[in-house]
């Protein structure tokens, strides 16, 4: 059979019978196991290959698990003398100390106690007496935080988790296997008998949402033709699958790179695999075409699915990028933009093989219009700059079933004190399913979200160029533009106070259609409304003066120019010289920020602080030289903080300048940027700053996230919008998971999952991560 036999992609299709035979070489002579009379070392290590994992489970595991942070108790982890006790290798002889539990056990490295675990998701799994022993421990003076799973230790690695209040997740042990030497165990010899955490985590994600966003379960009907073919998974790629299933669907792309498909690759180089307009067009050719598509699945849904490999164009648009070059699980928010990005600066090198059209991102480009007005004066300040998604916050808070979810967390609390079972994955747990209640999550209308970004947000510590002192701002933002295609991001996912990504557990019904017009849609300077003085000139003085620079291109709207002269601030510098800094040097450190915040003028200190004249008494200075001296690319609004950061790292002041130009201001994008040109620094800073930035590096002139240079015409019209795509994921942060496409193609919703494509039974509009609207007026 082509291809072979792909149990993956045909287990619906056949009634599998599993044989096991030993095979003895070199007369192959075929033992059927399993067989009493082999010697025991031949069935152990028929065992060990049985319940060894192939690649496809492992690979399952290795997308859905998180990244683990060392913990910080491994290093100095105190563990009490082993008197000559030994920590028998046999798993038969493992009993929880407490209650006699034989499964899901765990081994406290300080103090050599076995105990159970928590109580699994499914209601199995142990009574929490691992947990209960620290907690004693603890209450005693006796810091052991650190336990491992005994069923999971194998020569490459265990799990172990921290019970510690300030980690309470799992962890990395470097010093794992001299910690269970102490106990008798030499991880060399030990074989791995039970499921670890990822393990467990993958089933308890195919459940609720995994269920609901892949449709599993349900009688979908498979189907294949033009737009109906799927993507093959090379190995975490289904966030690449899941973009490129919506944007296939757009007219502006087909367009550019299906029509114009074979004129695209006569034109192409001899080495066709850099190039951009030939691998997006055969990618696109192959979604939208039936060139690919099975004739058989069409009418046969046992037929094998019809799909197309993006291998030579994920190669492509992943070159030289710290992240999509790799084969991890990516950001699929990310990813599109960075697609945009790439198209952007390859549509314009390409022109005359592309023609002339507007750049394909100029379909997602919108104006955002930030408003400040100073609370005191009532002097107002509007900065425009462009975006290519909107970014909605879940405000939880405003959740329509919140006496509920708070109900079934006093229930879930109450069987917690009750039983002393815990509801986290610590110690060998998933979530608790006591009773099979299915959680109660937060149910949050999209009009709240809505309304969240449309609050006015007041910015403490502003500095108001109508007062000449600090005061109060309120700041609002609109879109004062609508583009064709609307993508819209739900903010499901956030960086925890101990800086570990996490999941928000919340329900977001988007709507199939939606106005923007009276909710979101900027207005501009309004009649009776005083300009700002902006002393800066045409950068944006207030992306310094608050400190909450926007990490996008800003034009200014502004009508009047005044020049002032900077005296440092008293604040600032008395924090300074708080901190043993010279008050000279403190002076010249706010002076050369512009006032901006003590954090910015302390690392302005730590950058100039062996300068010759660093002592000396500051010389006067007018505001516009600040702005000068702090940014050399002044003229794009460069914020001095952001500046300091990147030359902190190591770059200079010229390249730092460059890279954030070319990624209108967004500190992180800059950095990615100077990373992946560390080749050719020179050129690409030198490119960008003459203003060839197009050409070489994506986008020029100060934009970011793939949108076109501010001087470029931006597209407009009414705010009614439908869906017609949305982009899920699966998992508890971006950096692992699944994704999961659904597609509005020809009036019908299908499900677009890696290979398998079918009519959506149900679309998952409540679970989404990426949204896809396009105008209707």
């Amino acid at each position: 059979v082509e291809g072979g036999f792909a149990l993956d992609e045909d287990a619906a299709k056949y009634d599998v019978a599993k044989h096991h035979s030993l095979v003895v070489m070199p007369t192959k002579t075929f033992v059927s196991l399993p067989c009493d009379d082999l010697p025991t070392v031949v069935l152990n290590a028929v065992d060990g290959v049985l319940r060894h994992a192939g690649f496809h489970d492992q690979s399952e595991v290795a997308a859905w698990s998180e990244e683990r942070r060392e913990s910080k108790y491994a290093r100095t982890l105190t563990q009490e003398p082993s008197e000559g006790r030994k920590i028998s290798p046999d798993k038969s002889s493992w009993r929880c100390v407490d209650t006699g539990a034989v499964e899901n056990l765990w081994l406290n490295l300080g103090d050599g106690h076995i105990g159970s675990g928590r109580q699994h998701w499914d209601g199995s799994g142990g009574n929490g007496s691992a947990l209960r022993h620290y907690e004693e421990m603890r209450a005693k003076g006796k810091e052991y935080p650190l336990v491992v799973k005994l069923g999971t230790i194998a020569p490459s690695g265990a799990d172990v988790y921290s019970y510690a209040p300030d980690e309470d997740d799992m962890v990395e042990d470097p010093l794992l296997a001299e910690h269970l030497s102490h106990w008798g165990i030499d991880v060399m010899t030990m074989e791995k008998t039970e499921k670890s955490m990822a393990e467990l985590q993958i089933d308890l994600n195919k459940g609720f949402e995994f269920d609901k966003i892949t449709e599993s379960g349900a009688e979908l009907e498979s189907v294949s033709g033009p737009n109906l073919v799927g993507l093959a998974n090379l190995g975490n790629t289904c966030y690449v699958a899941s973009v490129a299933q919506v944007l296939k669907t757009l007219p502006a792309v087909v367009d550019r790179y299906v029509a114009p498909a074979m004129d695209l690759a006569r034109g192409a180089p001899a080495d066709v695999t850099c190039d951009f307009p030939a691998q997006m067009s055969k990618l696109c050719v192959g979604l939208v075409t039936d060139k690919y598509a099975s004739a058989e699945s069409a009418v046969n849904a046992g037929a094998h699915e019809s799909a197309v490999n993006p291998r030579m164009f994920k190669n492509l648009v992943g070159r030289g990028h710290a992240e999509f070059s790799t084969g991890r699980q990516q950001d699929a928010v990310e990813f599109f933009q960075h697609l945009l990005e790439q198209m952007t600066r390859e549509e314009h090198k390409a022109k005359a093989r592309l023609g002339d059209a507007p750049p394909t991102a100029s379909q997602f480009e919108f104006e955002v219009e930030e408003k400040t007005t100073c609370v005191e004066s009532g002097a107002v300040r509007y900065v425009t700059r462009r975006d290519n998604v909107l970014p909605l916050d879940v405000p939880v808070e405003s959740a329509t079933n919140a006496a509920a979810v708070s109900e079934f967390k006093e229930r879930e609390l109450k069987r917690q004190k009750t039983s002393s079972e815990g509801s986290g994955g610590g110690g060998g747990g998933g979530k608790e399913k006591a009773d099979d209640e299915e959680p109660v999550r937060p149910v949050v209308p999209f009009d709240a979200c809505v309304a969240k970004i449309a609050a006015p947000e007041l910015v403490d510590d502003f500095y108001s160029t109508a007062l000449g002192r600090k005061g109060t701002a309120s700041k609002t933002t609109r879109m004062k533009t609508m583009p064709n295609v609307l993508a819209v991001q739900v903010r499901r996912y956030y960086v925890a106070e101990d800086w570990t990504a996490k999941k928000l557990d919340a329900l977001v019904p988007m709507p199939t259609t939606m106005g923007l017009e009276s909710s979101l849609r900027g207005r501009g300077m309004q009649p009776g409304e005083t300009p700002l003085p902006d002393p800066e000139g045409p950068a944006s003085a207030e992306a310094a003066a608050d400190g909450k620079g926007n990490g996008s291109s800003a034009t200014v709207t502004t009508t009047t120019t005044t020049t002032t002269t900077v005296e440092p601030s008293a604040e600032i510098v008395a924090q300074l010289v708080s901190m043993g800094f010279s008050e000279n040097g403190s002076k010249r450190a706010a002076i050369a920020t512009n006032n901006v915040s003590a954090d910015g003028a302390m690392e302005w200190v730590f950058a100039h602080m062996e300068d010759a004249d660093f002592n000396d008494p500051p010389t006067a200075v007018t505001s516009a030289q600040s702005a000068a001296a702090t940014s050399p690319a002044s003229e794009v609004g460069t914020n001095p903080e952001s500046l300091m950061m990147l030359t902190s790292m190591g770059f200079a002041d010229v390249h730092a300048t460059a890279a954030l130009k070319r990624s209108g201001g967004d500190v992180e994008r800059a950095a990615d940027w100077l990373f992946s040109h560390s080749d050719d620094l020179d050129a690409a800073c030198a490119e960008v700053m003459s203003g060839g930035g197009d050409d070489g590096n994506g986008v020029g002139n100060g934009s970011s996230g793939g949108v076109s240079p501010p001087e470029s015409p931006v597209v407009d019209g009414v705010g009614r919008y439908e869906l017609f795509g949305v982009v899920s994921h699966l998992g508890s942060n971006t950096a692992c998971g699944h994704y999961v496409a659904h597609v509005l193609v020809d009036g019908t919703w299908c499900i677009f999952n890696d290979r398998k494509v079918a009519k959506s039974a149900n679309v998952p509009l409540d679970l989404g991560y990426l949204y896809f609207y396009r105008r209707t007026a």
